[in-house]
């Protein structure tokens, strides 16, 4: 059986096709990561939070009602995960941890001050800045994992930008470029 459309990816995986629910897992496995990381600030956090989604997905699929809301199922999911992390582990701990990762690739005060703009915003906010700034991910991807529309999306990347840029400039921090700064 040729299974294309995700609908049909999911409920194949709900009749216990594990190969059904590979190819869902290659779909949305960096969305994930991407999304524990705009709740815990550590890519190995992120990626132990993105493994633990799946593990629960794949336990618990038969309880999804609707197949073509899998990857917002799966999101709350995942936040659900990574919040728990953060419980476990504590907040500063996997913001440190990531902190000396990133003091490599961009200087200290520029990291400090733009990764505190973008942790004042709220979950949703970061989500989105996260997945779009630091994972790429197109406007439609964006769109399927939140289930809001792409119009939806790109508002609130405008108004999460202007919150930066708002907190940036209270700082005295000017020179900042969406696209690669954030």
């Amino acid at each position: 059986m040729n299974l294309n459309s995700e609908t049909q990816l999911v409920e194949a995986a709900q009749n216990g096709n594990l190969e059904s629910f590979g190819v869902l897992y290659e779909r949305y496995h960096s969305a994930m990561i991407a999304l524990a990381y705009s709740v815990l600030g550590n890519r190995d956090l992120a990626d132990d939070a993105a493994q633990e989604t799946f593990a629960v997905a794949c336990q618990k699929i038969g309880t999804l009602r609707r197949s073509d809301k899998f990857a917002f199922w799966l999101a709350g999911i995942c936040r659900n995960t990574a919040r728990n992390v953060l419980r476990s582990k504590g907040k500063d701990a996997a913001l440190t941890a990531q902190s000396r990762v990133e003091d490599i690739e961009m200087g200290a005060e520029r990291r400090d001050v733009i990764r505190q703009a973008v942790w004042n915003l709220s979950s949703a906010e970061r989500e989105l800045i996260v997945l779009r700034y630091y994972n790429g991910f197109s406007q439609a991807q964006i769109s399927n994992v939140m289930d809001i529309s792409p119009q939806a999306v790109n508002g609130r990347l405008v108004r999460a930008k202007r919150k930066i840029a708002k907190y940036l400039k209270r700082n005295g921090f000017t020179g900042v470029n969406y696209g690669t700064d954030i």
